[in-house]
């Protein structure tokens, strides 16, 4: 019998898929069953010998007992391997929701689909589409054992995901696992740090975004895309310039970026906000505040940081003028942080109170940034929800 570990989206679709299946989740107090007639169980009743094999929900805890008594785990990818079209992964640390999503604008009209991290599980996806594009989550890859894509694409790997993985050894090698199972005709690209990768790939490092641009001769002047962007915009481009032979810059300019990411907005007294609620993570704080490096900034920090380091992210904003409001659990650590800087810091601990101050003190000459440097989920359900609220007291 199938078993399933948490009762999230991907999970909750190959129940639907594949029917006939155990579902056990911290949140079942007792055993019930689904629409599809699957068994909703508490983790109590699970017995590794009426299981044939475990998929846990992609950051299902290493830690839970579930983990811990299971015997056959095996990854989202694994166990649709036979099924999995032509491929490509993105992982990485940052950008790879955008790139994913820019590869889905090069190739959806060629009949490929997306999915996996980005928010659709493989079970929805057709065996019978041209190409499967799979935002690749460290979670899944550290469980995936079989499955290889036919071009991996891997961004900077920077410090992540700490406490899951237990340091950013593990969570490094999480993500290179990939190479190792690749096999002759497939390429990774991936950066120049990991060029002594074992892999039977074909393998293309990059320095930067213009050592890429050499390497795929793109004309960078024609990418309409800026940093943090550019790097995401030229491995998209790196694919279709593999697979179709060509770059079309006029229609690969047309794509828009998702909201969340660096968005800009004025008020109606013309005052500049940007709502960054997907900077989840150091570096991509780091990314945010080198684009307003010059400007007086506010910047709103905080929520779950996922035991990361955040020493280098105090160091940069040492030379900067910037005020902060330090918001979510990690609030004190920000404090604490910003007084050995000798910055301005309001322990605000939640976003309203933050915005109500700022409100006060906001003009047109100064730029208001949130990029959190921290997952969002020990006060709002999403990032998502976290940036909505952003602009919503922003704009009132």
């Amino acid at each position: 019998m199938i078993t399933l570990f948490g009762y999230g989206k991907t999970t909750k679709a190959i129940a639907k898929r594949f029917g006939n299946v155990q579902i056990f989740d911290d949140n079942f107090k007792e055993k019930s069953f689904d629409e599809f007639g699957n068994a909703l169980l508490p983790p109590k009743f699970f017995d590794p010998l009426n299981s044939t094999m475990e998929i846990p929900s992609p950051s299902f805890p290493q830690s839970h007992p579930l983990i811990q008594k299971a015997q056959n785990i095996i990854s989202e990818y694994d166990f649709f391997q036979k099924d999995m079209p032509f491929s490509i992964w993105i992982s990485g640390t940052n950008g790879k929701t955008t790139t994913t999503q820019m590869l889905d604008f090069i190739f959806k009209k060629r009949g490929a689909q997306c999915g996996g991290n980005i928010g659709n599980p493989l079970a929805n996806l057709d065996k019978k589409a041209s190409m499967w594009i799979l935002e690749s989550s460290s979670y899944m890859l550290f469980r995936t054992k079989k499955a290889t894509p036919d071009i991996y694409l891997l961004l900077p790997v920077k410090p992540d995901h700490l406490s899951w993985h237990g340091g950013f050894k593990e969570y490094e090698k999480a993500k290179l696992s990939v190479l190792e199972r690749m096999c002759e005709g497939t390429i990774a690209i991936i950066p120049e740090i990991y060029k002594n990768e074992k892999t039977n790939a074909k393998l293309i490092t990059y320095k930067d975004e213009f050592d890429l641009a050499k390497k795929f001769d793109i004309e960078i002047e024609k990418v309409d895309f800026k940093a943090p962007f550019l790097l995401d915009a030229l491995l998209a481009i790196c694919c279709e310039k593999i697979l179709l032979g060509t770059i079309d810059y006029t229609s690969f300019n047309k794509f828009k970026t998702d909201a969340h990411k660096l968005e800009e907005f004025k008020d109606k007294k013309g005052r500049r906000w940007v709502n960054d609620s997907k900077g989840t993570n150091l570096d991509a704080t780091l990314e945010a505040i080198k684009r307003y490096k010059d400007e007086d900034l506010i910047l709103i920090l905080g929520g779950d940081d996922k035991g990361v380091d955040l020493t280098p992210l105090f160091e940069a904003l040492k030379s900067l003028r910037v005020e902060i409001f330090a918001i979510g659990s990690n609030s004190e650590k920000i404090v604490n942080f910003c007084n050995g800087i000798g910055k301005t810091v309001h322990n605000s601990h939640h976003l309203e109170i933050a915005m109500k101050e700022i409100q006060k003190i906001h003009t047109t000459k100064r730029v208001v940034l949130l990029s959190p440097a921290a997952a969002s989920l020990d006060q709002f359900k999403s990032y998502v929800i976290r940036g909505d609220t952003f602009k919503k007291l922003a704009l009132s």
